[in-house]
């Protein structure tokens, strides 16, 4: 046999795993489950060998439901930190538009300035031209008559 007859008591902390927080009877409990007081009792025969099956069962449900709770914590962290990060991106996206816009407005001011320049030049050269046109239409109408 592995274990004495005597009962030893242990002082056993809480242990605290992630979101996993097993109590001093919760551990006494898995400890038990690895002692056996008679190896005679198989745990498949008898009182103790069913009630041993469906503390087994019923132990594995409280970890499947101890382990989906975690994972459940886990999954509500990741979207809480997804949503923040969203959030910080359109914080910034809002910032990066609004200083496209004022490039935007800039851009375009200065577009309908050289546009006004342009219509201002435009029409001083036409007007250049026919004064050119004028002026050369004088001087070979007098050199044809000084002849």
């Amino acid at each position: 046999m592995f274990f004495s007859e005597e009962e030893v008591q242990y002082q056993l902390p809480v242990l605290e795993t992630g979101g996993l927080n097993l109590t001093t009877n919760e551990i006494e409990e898995l400890l038990s489950m690895f002692q056996t007081g008679d190896s005679s009792v198989s745990p498949n025969s008898g009182s103790e060998g069913s009630n041993r099956a469906v503390y087994s069962v019923d132990e594995r449900k409280k970890r499947r439901m101890l382990s989906n709770r975690e994972s459940a914590r886990r999954s509500r962290w990741r979207k809480k930190r997804h949503l923040e990060n969203l959030t910080e991106e359109v914080n910034r996206l809002r910032v990066e538009n609004r200083e496209l816009k004022k490039q935007y407005s800039s851009i375009l001011n200065n577009c309908h300035l050289v546009w006004r320049e342009n219509e201002l030049l435009t029409s001083e050269y036409v007007a250049l031209w026919a004064r050119l046109s004028n002026l050369s239409q004088f001087l070979s109408a007098s050199t044809h008559y000084s002849v």
